[in-house]
């Protein structure tokens, strides 16, 4: 079957007849006759067993057009030929091959009419095609004739007009490629004027131009130049960025942005200009160290070039340290307000220049900028802290580098307040607390303070070993803060917050460093100004304010008449000579005069050239407190121990009596008692004056303690006629009371200072210390109220008394007179005192209480030394002592008699019962054992026998035996 259809579609489409007659003779053969066909197709034949015989017949006949029929049927005969069997054989062939001929001819009569069909498309295609070919030679025709009558004329004006017009580019081309050539004059000309957006803008044009043109041969080799230009105009650009670094301009820092804007590179020359910041940083403070350091060497040596910052820094003088400190923080200064001006620039930029809010076609180009904007704000933000870093590292190393412990004090201060000064900057300008600038300058401090403060310990005991104890003249007016040393409380009263804290509790009135320096001038130049300016007015001449008050000072205060008539009067204002309205009584002066003995001073501070040297020096710790807040606590221990020796001082030199303070009055509390104990255990270094060579003391505990003082030989205190030195006594106690005053005013600001965890110390040493000042004195005065009066002449005039007297006298006894002669000789000479040194009403009142307690004591004592004792004698006791009271109260203001009731209970005790008696030596401890006694035995045979007389006084022995 396959053989048949290949066989037809090569033949083509040819008739029924045709296609038989091309048949080959083999293939002829086997095709049946037109006779045989009509037989086979009147045969009937079941379709079926057709259908078999073609499925019999052998797969090869089928199998390609190559293959030889009649030598396959050969090579199948056996060897010996069986005539019955090839006629068989043959008419099983005759009927295959009838049955594929009836198959075949079936076939063929079934396609016949489409085959019919298909030939007559094929005849009207050939038609059409005769047809095409008929009008492609008419069109041809037709161009012909075209192309000669219209083509060649107008398209040849075409050709010309397009060549002209190429011509007419190609000039232009030629004239720009001719600008772009002679372009590098003018670049060079702009960055010379340092036009840097021009200069890119043109060479940006210069590039796009020159891409255009690449295919030209002469434009690669200056679209390479111009790459070249570019790249120099970035390194001069970079150049011109890092002169902004320490004189920021305006003007030419817009033309760099500008310039990196064009370029792209926003965030780039944000890293470098940060870059370029650190490196000035270094550049400037090695720069300013180096030109010190080889003006200090005097050589053009090349070796200090080479070293490193830190190491270079140890080179620094002592005398060159403080102008290289403050050039130093001149040229960083000029840095962090360059990088400061640089921050504002690109704040206001943002407030001009607001993002436009993005619409769909500007979504990408608003994105960048915001973008970039947030970046450069970012980078700035952060870079505050890190070029304040890096300041505080250098100027950390060159504070380190010198040993500044033997400073004087002042240069120091002034080291501390240029350091302070910057750390203000440093919270201006990041908002930093400058821990790396306070833990340097605090370990400074803390070395040179240690140094310093030994230095005036000694300085101290020198001074006090040297003093005259003689009164400084001062203002009545005057006030710790006239002095230089407490300058700085008046010009920042909080100094313990901070400048950005100042200025908004003022109200902004206060501009930062920054506002005030912005366009010129510099915080550092202002730290040597003014101290010649200052000038103290706290000395009184002849330590009076006028010579009319200094007449009236050296006025006997016994008598009315000497006494001028402005004294008279209640108050005077000195500076004015004002009276008030309400004047006082002429009773009212005698007692003021008795109890003040120097009416016109008395606004006057008593106080010694020792007390103002510990004034300032308080002061001079105080300003070291103020401006390096970390080590308060070691300052205000310092000065503590300043006051401590002080007040030891004094005692040593007036207070200490051992006979007097074994008195039994209870001079010395046992406050100041503890007080006096701490100060000398933990002050005083008692083994440097005995020098023993079994003293085993540490040495650092011994560096920390100070010898006791001495009392200067010049120092008088045993002459009666200035009442055993009651002037230097005066002087130096309310010398103490004055400087514990000034204490007492300096501890709200002290307060301030103190750390939270240290203001205990604070607090003890103002209860314990500082208020003990006014209790020393009872033992300073007490000494000279018992050597004023002759108390051992009174005893003895009051034991050649005789009291067993048998009837009531009206005269009181002599004893009596001399006593209060005594008292008005002691007023006598307080009276001279008084007209070389003020003594204040509360010195008065313990003089003259002192004396009044020994009077008293002496009269009891005196009382029981008498043998025998009468009723009479007892009445002329009281007779004594009422005339000695009533005498007495004209001398003294003072209200009530000190120990009155002391005596007046010990002469009334006489007259008490046995019980009574008991009780009385029970309750009354204050009487000694020998005062008790002798009451007793004076009563024994009166109205106590002698049985009760031993009773009482195994009470008194009961009473005595726990002392024992």
């Amino acid at each position: 079957m396959q053989k048949i259809k290949s066989l037809m579609t090569r033949q083509g489409p040819k008739s029924p007849q045709e296609s038989m007659s091309d048949l080959s003779p083999v293939e002829n053969f086997r095709i049946p006759s037109k006779e045989e066909l009509r037989e086979m197709r009147e045969q009937p034949i079941d379709p079926q067993a057709e259908q078999e015989i073609i499925n019999s017949i052998e797969e090869v006949y089928f199998s390609s057009d190559s293959f030889d029929i009649v030598q396959h049927e050969l090579e199948k005969l056996p060897p010996v030929l069986n005539i019955q069997e090839l006629e068989e054989y043959r008419d099983k062939l005759k009927k295959q091959q009838a049955a594929v001929s009836k198959k075949v001819a079936d076939l063929i009569l079934e396609k016949q009419p489409s085959y019919v069909k298909e030939l007559d498309r094929v005849t009207s295609l050939q038609t059409n095609l005769q047809l095409a070919a008929v009008i492609c030679t008419n069109a041809r025709r037709h161009l012909t004739f075209a192309k000669e009558g219209f083509t060649q004329a107008s398209l040849g004006l075409l050709a010309n007009q397009r060549r002209r017009h190429l011509l007419t580019g190609l000039l232009k081309s030629l004239r720009t490629i001719k600008t772009l050539q002679r372009t590098d004059v003018r670049l060079s000309e702009m960055l010379e004027e340092e036009d840097y957006p021009g200069a890119i803008q043109l060479c940006l044009e210069c590039q796009k131009a020159a891409s255009t043109f690449k295919h030209y041969s002469c434009i690669s080799e200056l679209h390479s130049k111009l790459q070249d230009t570019l790249e120099q105009i970035e390194e001069q650009l970079d150049v011109a960025l890092s002169k902004t670094c320490k004189n920021f301009d305006v003007t030419h820092y817009t033309k760099v942005q500008q310039a990196y804007t064009l370029l792209g590179k926003t965030q780039t020359a944000m890293d470098q200009l940060h870059m370029h910041f650190t490196q000035a940083i270094h550049n400037t403070v090695f720069q300013v160290v180096l030109g010190y350091v080889e003006l200090c060497a005097g050589n053009a040596d090349t070796k200090f070039q080479k070293m490193q910052y830190k190491d270079l820094c140890t080179h620094i003088t002592p005398d060159s340290y403080i102008p290289c400190l403050t050039d130093l923080c001149k040229a960083l200064w000029e840095v962090m307000l360059s990088y400061h001006r640089t921050i504002e620039w690109h704040e206001e930029r943002d407030h001009e220049e607001p993002s436009p809010a993005p619409d769909g076609n500007s979504v990408a180009g608003a994105e960048e900028p915001d973008f970039d904007r947030g970046y450069v704000k970012q980078k700035l933000e952060h870079g505050l802290r890190r070029i304040w870093q890096d300041v505080q590292l250098k100027v950390k190393a060159y504070l380190l580098g010198t040993d500044m412990s033997n400073f004087k004090y002042d240069d120091f201060i002034l080291v501390l307040d240029i350091i302070s000064r910057l750390m203000q900057v440093g919270e201006e300008f990041c908002g930093s607390k400058s821990e790396v600038l306070q833990e340097s300058i605090k370990r400074q401090s803390v070395n040179y303070f240690k140094n310093y403060h030994r230095t005036r310990l000694e300085e101290l005991r020198m001074f006090l070993e040297n003093e005259s104890w003689e009164l400084c003249p001062v203002k009545s007016n005057f006030s710790i803060a006239q002095l230089h040393e407490f300058k700085f409380m008046g010009q920042s009263r909080s100094a313990s917050v901070s400048p950005s804290k100042q200025a908004s509790a003022s109200g902004g009135a206060e501009p930062t460093l920054f506002a005030q320096f912005h366009d010129g001038g510099n915080p550092f130049e202002m730290q040597i100004d003014n101290k010649e300016e200052e000038t103290e007015d706290v000395l009184a001449s002849n330590g009076y304010e006028s010579d009319e008050l200094e007449k009236s000072a050296y006025q006997d205060y016994d008598s009315d008449s000497d006494v001028p008539e402005e004294l008279k009067r209640d108050y005077v204002d000195e500076q004015t000579g004002d009276i008030p309205v309400k004047s006082a009584s002429r009773d009212t002066l005698k007692s003021r005069k008795r109890s003040d003995y120097s009416l016109n001073k008395v606004n006057a501070p008593i106080l010694t050239n020792t007390t103002l040297n510990v004034i300032r020096l308080v002061g001079k710790y105080m300003q070291m407190m103020n401006i390096l807040k970390p080590i308060a606590f070691d300052v205000i221990h310092c000065m503590s121990q300043l006051f401590d020796y002080y007040l030891y001082a004094v005692y040593t030199f007036f207070g200490r009596n051992d006979m007097y303070e074994s008195s039994g009055l209870g001079l010395i509390s046992s406050r100041l008692r503890t007080t006096l104990n701490r100060i000398q255990e933990s002050l005083i270094d008692l083994d440097s004056a005995t020098e023993s060579a079994g003293s085993h003391g540490a040495p650092e505990e011994r560096k920390e303690k100070v010898p006791s003082p001495h009392l200067s030989q010049l120092v008088i205190l045993t002459g009666s006629g200035t009442l055993y030195g009651l002037a230097e006594r005066v002087v130096a106690t309310e010398s103490l009371v004055f400087l514990a005053e000034q204490f007492e005013f300096l501890q709200p600001h002290l307060d301030t200072m103190m750390p939270s965890a240290k203001k205990p110390f604070l607090q003890q040493f103002y209860s314990q210390t500082v208020s003990m000042a006014s209790e020393l004195r009872k033992p300073i005065y007490w000494i000279v109220a018992a050597k004023a009066i002759d108390y051992e002449q009174m005893l003895m005039l009051m034991a050649g008394v005789k009291w067993d007297i048998k009837e009531i006298m009206s005269q009181h006894n002599i004893y009596v007179d001399v006593l209060l002669k005594e008292f008005e000789q002691f007023n006598k000479r307080l009276g001279d005192v008084s007209r070389h040194v003020r003594i204040p009403l509360a010195v008065s009142n313990v003089l003259w209480e002192h004396c009044i307690r020994l009077a008293n004591r002496t009269l009891v004592e005196g009382y029981a030394n008498v043998k025998k004792c009468s009723n009479e004698g007892r009445a002329l006791m009281q007779l004594d002592f009422q005339q000695f009271l009533m005498k007495l109260e004209k001398l003294t203001d003072i209200r009530p008699i000190p120990d009155k009731e002391f005596v007046e209970i010990y002469i009334k005790a006489y007259y008490l019962t046995e019980n009574d008696m008991e009780q009385f030596i029970k309750s009354h401890r204050e009487y000694s054992m020998k005062q008790l006694t002798n009451l007793v035995n004076v009563c024994l045979g009166s109205h106590i026998n002698k049985k009760a007389r031993q009773k009482l006084l195994a009470a008194i022995d009961d009473i005595d035996r726990p002392k024992r």
